[in-house]
């Protein structure tokens, strides 16, 4: 059975959960070395321990992309790890709610630190990594949020929304040399992001799950695999025409 990503070494940061390790599981399914990061070290052996139990291999690391010096270190030791990197998956990110005039400096400062800064450290660090050998793939999680506008989250709309143009910039600079950059805007997803995060912040949970689900026509709440999947086609030589792209995996929340 022909495996598409056969040979190609990928490293994504936050692997340990949600999406992040969605993607992780399903690129090792498809013959890809895969390397993830995160900051939480059980939730990345959690994320190795599933692969190996499907006769599959990760590595990880603990890295806070926040850090210059973590981002730097976690591409040097991916390429030692896996002798090569053909792409990135910027997928860590935080999501702290709060309208504009409630939000504190430091929960916009965070935001933005890991969102949009540690998206542009770790693309910094990988691309000359791409570009001795000519070729290479980055998909940027973003958001839905960050083409649409959502009251109460202000700092991670505007993050994403940065997100996606910093996504077309690198996409314009890069195109001639060989690597494709894309992000993917998915609706809301059942990750801890959202469930364990947002969820447990809003006033009544369940009020607030039925509304989420109600902005998406579909009816429910993307699977982190759904989205997963959707990266993958973004990385896939098959599919090479494909750049500076803002996906939207949204359930059709952007067709309203």
């Amino acid at each position: 059975m022909q495996r598409n990503f056969e040979g190609k070494s990928v490293l994504i940061t936050g692997g340990g959960t949600g999406i992040g390790k969605a993607a992780a599981l399903e690129f090792a399914r498809e013959g890809a070395t895969v390397f993830i990061i995160g900051r939480r070290e059980e939730k990345l052996a959690e994320a190795a321990r599933e692969a190996e139990a499907e006769g599959l291999g990760i590595f990880f690391a603990i890295s806070d992309i926040s850090r210059e010096d973590d981002c730097r270190l976690a591409v040097e030791r991916a390429v030692r790890e896996m002798g090569k990197l053909d792409i990135l998956f910027n997928n860590a990110g935080v999501l702290i709610p709060g309208s504009l005039h409630e939000t504190e400096t430091a929960a916009w400062e965070t935001t933005f630190g890991i969102n949009v800064r540690g998206t542009w450290l770790m693309s910094k660090y990988a691309i000359p990594h791409m570009l001795s050998r000519g070729r290479g793939w980055i998909v940027n999680n973003a958001s839905i949020v960050g083409l649409k506008g959502f009251a109460g989250l202000s700092a991670y709309t505007a993050s994403k929304g940065a997100m996606i143009q910093l996504t077309r910039s690198m996409a314009l600079e890069y195109a001639d040399k060989g690597i494709n950059v894309n992000a993917v805007c998915p609706g809301t997803t059942v990750t801890p992001l959202v469930t364990e995060g947002f969820m447990k912040r809003v006033p009544d949970p369940g009020e607030g799950m039925r509304f989420m689900k109600s902005l998406h026509p579909i009816g429910r709440l993307a699977l982190p695999e759904e989205v997963a999947r959707a990266v993958l086609f973004l990385c896939d030589e098959r599919n090479g025409f494909v750049t500076g792209a803002a996906l939207p995996v949204d359930g059709g929340w952007c067709a309203r």
